[in-house]
């Protein structure tokens, strides 16, 4: 966390998993603790969270699969992130907020890394660049079989707060796509198990819900 005041979290995992849910759920919670009563708990989103990386969003997730060529891929979700980093999650930060975020560094590791066959090395020298010293105090992984996320992504439709458009570039994506993805966020969570806590996300919604808060509340046993 470095000299940030506040607590960063961000939640991981492939299409349909649930993070948006669990999100929602648990800065819920955590706004109804006593002890949490004079603590900002901000909910926010990858790519997003700010107008102009909304604006980025859009281009990423709307349209055909292969509309842009990779490394533009990869260069408009940094240029996304730093917007968000510097306008959204570090101010958060530092006036002691807390920040529960939808995606973050490891989604690029395993969509354009493992998934897009981009350079690991290169994508966290990036990364490094990009975030300037920050990190996630803690990912929630939210663990699924990439075909059943995917199944689950079916009735999502448009997101008509957003975009007129459904927002599902990547979910039109092969399977094997996916497969790489999921592969490449069980190989991050077994390397960084320290700030990396797996979820089945293939419990209930509210029994997902639990174990999210036993992992939250081992993390930080001053709430």
């Amino acid at each position: 966390m470095g000299a940030n005041l506040g607590r960063f979290i961000t939640f991981e995992g492939g299409e349909g998993s649930g993070k948006s849910t669990q999100i929602n759920m648990l800065a819920d919670h955590l706004r109804s603790l006593p002890s949490m009563a004079q603590v900002d708990v901000v909910t926010t989103r990858e790519p997003g969270g700010t107008p102009m990386a909304e604006s980025i969003r859009e281009l990423l997730v709307t349209g055909e699969p292969n509309s842009m060529e990779a490394k533009t891929e990869l260069l408009l979700v940094m240029a996304a992130r730093v917007e968000h980093v510097q306008k959204l999650i570090n101010p958060v930060l530092q006036k002691g907020g807390w920040v529960l975020c939808d995606r973050f560094m490891d989604s690029t590791l395993a969509y354009q890394g493992y998934g897009r066959g981009m350079s690991i090395e290169h994508l966290l020298m990036l990364n490094q660049w990009a975030l300037s010293g920050l990190n996630p105090d803690l990912t929630i992984f939210l663990k699924i079989d990439p075909i059943i996320g995917l199944a689950r992504t079916k009735p999502r439709g448009t997101n008509s707060e957003h975009s007129g458009e459904a927002e599902d570039r990547f979910e039109q994506t092969g399977a094997e796509f996916h497969k790489l993805v999921y592969d490449g966020f069980c190989k991050l969570s077994q390397n960084n198990k320290e700030r990396i806590r797996s979820i089945d996300a293939n419990q209930s919604i509210d029994n997902v819900q639990k174990s999210i808060w036993e992992v939250v509340r081992s993390a930080f046993p001053n709430l």
